[in-house]
């Protein structure tokens, strides 16, 4: 049996500078298994759309990093532009392309986000197949509101990240 292949198509929040484009795509293009079949930055909507091929691990290992690098260079608080987002890296989509199930992609995409999440500290939200509160199946019910509205209703249980680190100056929620 020939090995598992995903397309992945992250989405960052950035479209205008080189160097930072280029520091996210730098470990797409350098990690052996992970292949960058098109990107697209947009400096109006000031985004960057990437899409990967691959085995599962690899494109894992390859999103991690360029994460960390759109974490370290993006203001969400400074940024500007015409998409909706809430996050330096908005949406990991993780789609089956051979010898790999939805199901299974569905498991990547949730064991991602974990594993995003322990080494970044940052909030994730699952949607589509991967969300696990039927409310949130449709992205544009997590953007709603964007990045400035969604930093203050953060701890509103309808809002609350499906994988979240409390931050200390936030009260825990009350308890029903």
């Amino acid at each position: 049996m020939t090995q598992p292949l995903i397309e992945c198509v992250p989405n960052f929040s950035e479209g205008r500078r080189p160097e930072v484009i280029e520091a996210i795509l730098r470990p797409f293009r350098e990690t052996a298994g992970c292949v960058v079949l098109d990107q697209r930055a947009d400096p109006d909507h000031n985004r960057l759309v990437v899409s990967l091929a691959g085995a599962p691990e690899p494109i894992q290992e390859a999103l991690l990093a360029a994460a960390r690098e759109a974490i370290r260079a993006i203001d969400l608080n400074r940024h500007q532009g015409g998409h909706p987002r809430i996050g330096a890296i908005d949406v990991v989509p993780f789609v089956p392309l051979q010898n790999i199930s939805m199901d299974a992609c569905v498991e990547l995409a949730r064991g991602f986000g974990r594993r995003f999440h322990e080494a970044t500290g940052v909030p994730v939200y699952f949607y589509e197949e991967a969300a696990l509160n039927p409310e949130r199946r449709r992205l544009e019910q997590i953007r709603k509101g964007q990045f400035e509205v969604l930093k203050t209703e953060v701890t509103n249980p309808e809002r609350r990240p499906d994988l979240w680190a409390r931050p200390p100056c936030i009260p825990p929620p009350e308890r029903r």
